[in-house]
């Protein structure tokens, strides 16, 4: 695979959590971001051989490339089920907590992944790492009202927040009308803490940390050519329960 680009020699991965998860008759939930679209791609194929299977989309850019390929999007909210969502993630640490939203659709993400039964990563290898937030900073959504006071709050838990911006110098929106800080910290040793001291300040509308969510992370190491498969299992701490 020396001829194919970085980004893309996580497609074994993304196509080995279709084949593994992906059964005729479920509601998908797909992800944003090259991992997301290399599993929309095998998803299409499975589509075009018959399978019978409902979707709902995490951004409009995810919306977008599936209907590319075919596959006709669902109102989240007239559907009474997600069976598998597959997405990608930023980081990963062996908790499976994961940081995700550099993709900028970290809102609807958190969403769909709470309300899916089995939510599968696809990463790159040197995406699992030790501890949270050495290598990628973690991104904060926020109200645009006021939202310098909000970054404020942030900054005082101890990280550099960054209001996130296009290429073009404009201040990036995300979805849902949002803006995101993206928070460098030293590293995140308590995700669990963070997360809750984060969601507590005034303005935040939801960060990147996700705890206890991934049932299943498909990691391709390079180094192998080889997909390694991390479960829930393989975790000190168990699932994310919900009231």
């Amino acid at each position: 695979m020396s001829d194919v680009l970085p980004w893309m020699k996580k497609r074994p991965a993304a196509e080995k959590a279709v084949d593994d998860y992906v059964r005729d008759g479920m509601t998908i939930g797909l992800g944003t971001g090259n991992a997301a679209n290399m599993a929309i791609d095998r998803i299409a194929e499975l589509v075009d051989e018959g399978y019978d299977l409902k979707f709902v989309a995490t951004s409009l850019q995810t919306a977008s490339y599936a209907q590319m390929h075919g596959l006709e999007i669902s109102d989240i909210d007239q559907v009474d089920h997600i069976d598998v969502t597959i997405d990608g993630a930023d980081e990963v640490d062996p908790d499976l907590n994961m940081i995700k939203g550099l993709g900028g659709a970290l809102l609807r993400e958190k969403i769909v992944a709470s309300l899916t039964e089995k939510e599968i990563i696809v990463v790159d290898g040197f995406k699992v790492t030790d501890v949270l937030g050495k290598k990628v900073p973690l991104p904060v959504e926020v109200c645009r009202f006021a939202h310098s006071k909000t970054a404020s709050a942030l900054s005082s838990l101890g990280c550099e927040p960054l209001l996130r911006t296009n290429g073009d110098g404009e201040v990036f929106v995300s979805d849902g009308g949002n803006y995101i800080y993206d928070c460098r910290f030293k590293s995140i040793s308590d995700p669990v803490t963070l997360e809750s001291a984060i969601d507590v300040i005034p303005g935040v509308v939801e960060c990147g940390l996700f705890i206890g969510m991934a049932y299943a992370v498909e990691a391709y190491y390079e180094e192998s050519d080889s997909v390694k498969e991390l479960t829930f299992k393989d975790r000190t701490a168990g699932l994310r329960e919900y009231p």
